[in-house]
């Protein structure tokens, strides 16, 4: 039987699970508490460019959107490395052809499941609504409109809470934490960001490289760069708060100018707006947070931001998003109609890997500042594009985590990490890779 289902948030996530659900017959009423990103003007400077990848790209394919996304992405096929010294250096993410990652614009990716979502005339969607309270035995909630001021309540069989890192739904359910024996934390790192732009050249064109990603690492910080459709790039500064090479000691014109031609030139010639982006955008911080249960009373349901906010160094907090909705979607495939038992089952699946996405982005933002400056990590590279490229059962990390949509995050996490601490150890007694045993190699692998 079709049930009612409220979803609340109207992000990537949310839009995407309600698509679905609206699919498979389900009526749905999406309450959103921003305005609509279709008609509203969203501020700039607080959204990292996103890498659609395999993971996410299976839950665009289980809504049949593969296709038409397509036109919203990039292709990058690597990290265009940019040292303080020195030539820069293209590192290939996979030693396998046909595999990539895609830079794609969030805005832009929200709006095509928006308006998707509304085709299926199954979708109410309902911009402005701010969720002030919840009754988790009763399956309601109170919003209350932000543009009349007024109270709104509304209840279903199914509630789910997708409404990002600042979730009023899991705020909830923390609020009855010794009933619920909620468990809760969100670390912080000391690094935050700021979003700065490289605009076109005045022919229209990219002025750097844009089927890649490019990073500039240095000691303590780094900044990275993703292409856009109109030939410009998002540029991301990454740096601590406080400290000698921090926000905090970056407050006059001088001092930022100066930073970013010393810092970083070859980005710097091309960023002739650059303290106005400075000055105009936010200084934000990132953080993971972690939670548990994720459901309530077989009504509720965590999922997205709200369940497991990752930092963005791997580039799949998107992507785990959209694969929560596929194994969701699986878990229905599997237990019909019976809710209570599709939201346990999820949860209890779900978070093993969640909790792997979170772990590996935090090492990877070292990897990403560190590693790439690091000559014995970039040997090591090396030997992992070779092996990709002669071995067609070797996965590195990157690859097992971004290209296997069929491995579960922990499995790549396990798996990954004992590679990589044998590879380092390798490569760090290598002085000619040309003289690799690549079928030893291979063997210590196994």
């Amino acid at each position: 039987m079709d049930k009612k289902i409220i979803v609340i948030g109207a992000g990537l996530c949310g839009t995407l699970l309600a698509l679905r659900l609206a699919q498979r017959g389900h009526k749905v009423t999406i309450y959103e508490r921003r305005q609509d990103m279709r008609t509203a003007q969203i501020s700039a400077g607080r959204s990292i460019n996103l890498a659609l990848s395999d993971r996410g790209l299976k839950g665009l394919r289980l809504v049949g959107l593969e296709n038409q996304v397509n036109d919203l992405v990039i292709p990058m096929e690597g990290r265009m490395i940019h040292p303080m010294q020195g030539d820069k250096s293209y590192v290939r993410y996979s030693g396998r052809t046909g595999e990539w990652i895609n830079s794609v614009s969030r805005g832009g990716l929200n709006i095509l499941l928006l308006n998707e979502a509304e085709k299926t005339g199954l979708i109410d969607i309902h911009f402005n609504m701010e969720c002030q309270d919840i009754d988790f035995d009763g399956g309601k909630i109170t919003l209350t409109d932000l543009g009349t001021k007024t109270a709104v309540v509304d209840s279903a069989d199914v509630i789910f809470g997708t409404d990002g890192a600042n979730s009023a739904v899991r705020n909830g359910m923390m609020a009855q934490s010794p009933r619920l024996r909620f468990d809760f934390s969100q670390k912080y790192l000391d690094t935050g960001y700021k979003e700065l732009e490289i605009p076109p050249a005045e022919d229209g064109s990219f002025r750097l490289e844009h089927h890649a990603l490019h990073i500039w690492p240095r000691a303590g910080f780094m900044m990275i760069a993703l292409p856009n459709l109109d030939g410009s790039f998002t540029v991301t500064l990454f740096m601590p708060f406080e400290g000698e090479k921090s926000f905090s000691n970056l407050q006059k014109d001088d001092e930022i100018l100066s930073f970013f031609e010393e810092q970083f030139p070859t980005a710097y010639a091309q960023m002739p707006d650059l303290l106005a982006d400075y000055r105009s955008n936010p200084s934000s911080s990132l953080g993971t947070i972690k939670c548990y249960p994720w459901q309530v009373n077989g009504k509720f349901l965590l999922m997205g931001d709200a369940a497991h906010a990752v930092v963005p160094f791997y580039g799949q907090g998107m992507n785990a998003s959209f694969e929560d909705v596929v194994v969701l979607d699986g878990l229905m495939d599997e237990y019909g109609d019976n809710w209570p038992e599709i939201l346990s089952r999820y949860q209890a699946v779900r978070k093993v890997d969640t909790d792997a996405i979170a772990d590996l982005a935090q090492d990877n933002f070292y990897e990403m500042r560190d590693g790439t400056a690091d000559p014995v990590f970039l040997l090591k590279r090396k030997l992992e594009l070779h092996l990709e490229q002669t071995n067609p059962n070797y996965f590195s990390k990157y690859s097992m985590v971004t290209f296997r949509e069929d491995l579960p995050y922990h499995i790549a996490m396990t798996k990954g990490r004992q590679q990589d601490q044998i590879l380092m150890d390798f490569a760090s007694k290598v002085t000619d890779v040309n003289q690799v045993n690549y079928d030893e190699l291979s063997k210590m692998l196994v």
